[in-house]
């Protein structure tokens, strides 16, 4: 049986590493004297990519705070990217994947710039979005209506705040009641800050009917990405005059909203929000998140009444 000492062991994997690079195979002596082939997979970014790191950072985003404009994304790597996107859904069933083209974010994009230079209409959105809020493109009436009342981009609005979103919509559902962006605004408060940061929803403690989202976001700042709007996704995502259904990007003036009265609400609204008002209890948010998660195309009402407790 052949051995080897420390150091020519140490020569011999520098060697093989030297070749590896080169190749990506090599050939070597194992402990029984059979030569065995290693085979590694080399993966180098485009050129091209590499290069964005010495291009100039964009200006005149002073008005937004210093820990959104200084994070760079994780997917400025057109490779991180695609390999995330063959493990998570995006797209809701039956739609077709053409009406957006999702692409990496480049090394000076931040996710509070906007559209300069671009050709065609795009936002930003994390990918705790898809993962763990289940949200799926395009985005439905009630949704854009809370972005567009809010007067934030969907990257602008925190995710715990896109919790209480998602769960106050399937409740709804659930409970044959149409959701509108005022009926779910009247159970939180705003408090937008200088410089501009991700906007939260504050509950209002003696009508909030969901409890706090318990799942943590402390990491997701950075794994943001570029939905670009294709000619098949502009009636998706677009009115007839070409304006945008939501912000889609950094507003420096998001709503404030506080101590909504109901007065302020339609005659249909005051009814969802009377209905709502009638659970004592706090509703378990998380668990009407992972709703959205299931396989099943129609929502299965009895288990979300279990789940309530309602029936």
């Amino acid at each position: 049986m052949s051995t080897f000492s420390s150091s020519e062991s140490t020569e011999s994997e520098r060697s093989n590493d030297r070749r590896l690079g080169d190749e990506g195979t090599s050939s070597m002596v194992g402990t029984s004297g059979m030569s065995v082939e290693v085979v590694r997979e080399v993966r180098e970014d485009p050129p091209e990519e590499l290069e964005e790191s010495n291009w100039p950072a964009k200006g005149g985003y002073g008005w937004v705070a210093g820990d959104v404009r200084d994070q760079s994304s994780l997917f400025r790597w057109s490779r991180l990217l695609n390999s995330w996107l063959n493990c998570t859904p995006v797209i809701s069933k039956g739609v077709n994947r053409g009406i957006v083209s999702l692409e990496r974010v480049s090394a000076i994009d931040r996710v509070c710039h906007g559209q300069e230079g671009a050709t065609e209409k795009f936002f930003y959105m994390y990918m705790c979005h898809f993962s763990q809020l289940h949200v799926r493109l395009p985005l439905d009436d009630f949704t854009m209506g809370v972005l567009r009342a809010l007067n934030v981009a969907p990257t602008q609005l925190h995710p715990n705040s896109w919790a209480y979103l998602q769960a106050f919509h399937i409740l709804c559902q659930s409970l044959y009641l149409e959701p509108t962006p005022y009926t779910f605004l009247y159970f939180y408060d705003t408090r937008p800050r200088r410089p501009v940061t991700w906007l939260s929803l504050i509950s209002r403690p003696s009508i909030s009917r969901l409890d706090a989202f318990s799942q943590s976001f402390k990491h997701f700042k950075d794994g943001y990405f570029k939905f670009v709007v294709k000619e098949g996704g502009k009636s998706h995502f677009l009115n007839a005059d070409r304006s945008t259904k939501f912000p889609f990007n950094w507003t420096n003036n998001p709503s404030r909203y506080k101590d909504m009265g109901v007065k302020e609400l339609s005659a249909s609204d005051k009814e969802v929000v009377g209905m709502l008002l009638k659970f004592v209890d706090k509703l378990p948010t998380k668990g009407l998140v992972r709703v959205y998660n299931s396989m099943h195309s129609i929502i299965d009402i009895e288990g979300i009444c279990l789940l309530l407790k309602l029936c």
